[in-house]
């Protein structure tokens, strides 16, 4: 897989039995040095349908700075997310600032584009596109805490009723 910034990676596929589309299934997949991991998996109908369209864009706040709570879910549940997070919204475009509870998130991707820290210093930071609020955000985070970077899968979901300016 070649990334927008130039960069590639080998990654393997493997065919999944589903029994329906857009409902989650657990699934275990073997790491490298021999340790099981457990996710949880959806696959999403990718054909966009024009009505959600409409509402997503109809649901885009107004141009502003906000804050915005966050769930995290996937991964090994040993990673968390500050929350509420900062939200800004500028020409129907909206942007989060994620911080992660380790300063060892070197990279994260969102539908195949590369997105590096903000910061040198802390826990790393990263500011990411939001496609939607109320709606889950697939993640993969790239993490340098084990003995070798480990790509993990993770979902963020913003939460529209806790939408405050911020001040």
């Amino acid at each position: 897989m070649t990334y927008s910034d130039g960069t590639s990676d080998e990654v393997y596929g493997y065919d999944i039995p589903l029994d329906a589309v857009d409902t989650d299934f657990q699934l275990a997949i073997l790491g490298t040095k021999g340790t099981w991991y457990d996710h949880t998996v959806s696959v999403r109908n990718a054909e966009p349908k024009t009505e959600d369209a409409a509402a997503e864009t109809a649901a885009v706040p107004a141009d502003g700075s906000y804050t915005c709570a966050v769930t995290l879910e996937g991964g090994s549940g040993r990673a968390t997310v500050e929350s509420p997070a900062a939200l800004t919204v500028a020409d129907g475009t909206m942007t989060a600032v994620i911080v992660w509870s380790s300063s060892n998130y070197d990279y994260m991707l969102i539908d195949g584009e590369k997105y590096l820290p903000t910061n040198t210093e802390g826990n790393s930071t990263f500011e990411i596109p939001v496609a939607a609020l109320d709606t889950a955000l697939a993640v993969t985070a790239d993490t340098v805490a084990m003995s070798t970077p480990h790509e993990i899968d993770y979902t963020l979901t913003f939460d529209s009723a806790t939408l405050t300016p911020a001040e």
